[in-house]
Parts: structure tokens; sequence; C-alpha cells
């Protein structure tokens, strides 16, 4: 169990694109701490310089992370609090953040969360879809099970969310159009930054409109569920979900 005199380990939510999308007590956690583990610390230098907040940095990514957890694992016992933030949005979340709340957790620190942005419900909240329960996927695989998945994912009742890569978004669009079939969906790309775009439409309608384009920036998809009939809605048709 932890003790009275260990650390803490905070998890802590940055904004996703705009620096004003962060919440009050999450600058004052990131001021209090002894250390801030960033998955990149030159992206974290520019939202803490932002704030004026002078806590140390130190990396902690896929790349480092059986080395690096110990260490923070003994600040924390040696009572010292510690941050943990990604590069955007909420730690673990389609990221090997979670490995240090593993370790924290089995070594009986208390592990708190600072909750805030995150692009997975930017995205559903602007969708327009049903989002009364909704399934997020992250990225998809690239080769291996790649196929299996998308099918897989088309069964679900719920709106599906995912992360594409721009270079790999127009192919990922036409593999859910034929898996899915024409059913509505959304592309949000750039979200609370200052090329913001949300198309929606079809699948078979996104595809078709946006053919051929260079697609910039990171995107997140929503895609209706089989509670909308696992087809487009048609004016003047009754939803049922």
């Amino acid at each position: 169990m932890a003790s009275h005199e260990d650390g803490s380990l905070y998890i802590v939510s940055t904004p996703i694109g705009n620096l004003g999308d962060i919440t009050y007590r999450a600058v004052e956690t990131l001021r209090a701490v002894k250390l801030i583990a960033a998955e990149d610390t030159r992206r974290s230098r520019i939202l803490l310089d932002h704030y004026q907040i002078a806590t140390p940095l130190s990396s902690f990514n896929s790349y480092n992370q059986i080395k690096k957890a110990p260490q923070f694992i003994k600040a924390m016992q040696a009572g010292e609090d510690v941050a943990l933030i990604s590069d955007a949005g909420t730690p673990g979340i389609s990221d090997p953040l979670f490995y240090l709340v593993g370790q924290a957790l089995e070594a009986g620190l208390h592990v708190v969360s600072i909750p805030g942005p995150s692009s997975v419900m930017a995205a559903l909240t602007v969708s327009g879809l049903p989002i009364d329960r909704f399934s997020f996927a992250g990225f998809l695989p690239r080769k291996k099970r790649r196929k299996a998945t998308i099918e897989s994912l088309a069964q679900l009742p719920g709106a599906v969310v995912l992360f594409e890569s721009p270079n790999r978004l127009e192919k990922t669009l036409g593999e859910l159009l034929e898996a899915f079939g024409d059913r509505p969906a959304v592309i949000a790309r750039e979200l609370t930054k200052l090329h913001e775009e949300i198309l929606r439409g079809s699948l078979q309608e996104l595809v078709a409109a946006h053919r051929g384009k260079k697609w910039k920036g990171e995107v997140t998809l929503v895609i209706a569920g089989t509670g909308r009939g696992g087809k487009k809605v048609e004016e003047g048709e009754e939803e049922r979900f």
C-alpha cells in the first residue's frame, strides 16, 4: 500500500491543438509537481512556456519506458509528485503512456486523473451522429488483421471512432465503404486548430467528393453504427437506433 509520504502520479490531459483548451486544475498541477514525464519534451515545452510553467521535463515514450519507469516510481516513493502528459490530449489513449500507470499501481502508488481535452470526444460531439454508445478503435492495423478488424467494427451497434494518417485516409475511406456500406460518417481534421475542418456525409459521398485530395494534419473518423441500419438515412426516412 502507498505510504502517506509517497508522491502521486497525475495523469494530465493537455490541449489537442488550441493551447487555450487546458483546465485551471491542469495548469496548477503541472506547476506543483516535482517532475513532468512527457512523451515528447520539445512539443510539451511549447505548452509549458506558454503558461510559464518551470517544472522540469523528462522524456517518457515507447523507446525508453522500460528504463525510465523505475526512475519515476523511485521518485514517487521518495515523496515526489510526478505528472504524466502526452503530445496532445489524454495520456494512454493511442500512446504507450499507460505503462507508467500500471507500474505505479503495482507499486501501490496513488494515481490521479486530471481530465481534459480528447480528440475522440471532440469528434463525436460535432459529428451529428447518435453517440449514446460508441467504440474507439484507435489506428487500424497496417496490414495484418486489417480487413478482419474493419469487418468486425462494421458490425458494432454504436458509432465507431478511428484515428488515421492523412497519407492513408483515402485508402481507408474506400475500405470502410466496402465493409460498412454507405452509412453516415464524419471526417474531423485538425480539431481545435486554425484549419479545423469537419466534413459530413455518407461514406460514398466522402470518397467521391475528396478522391485524390492531398490530406494534411491529424484526422479523426466517426462512422455510424448498425443502430442506423448500417446505411445512409434518406431525407424523410425515420431514424431507428
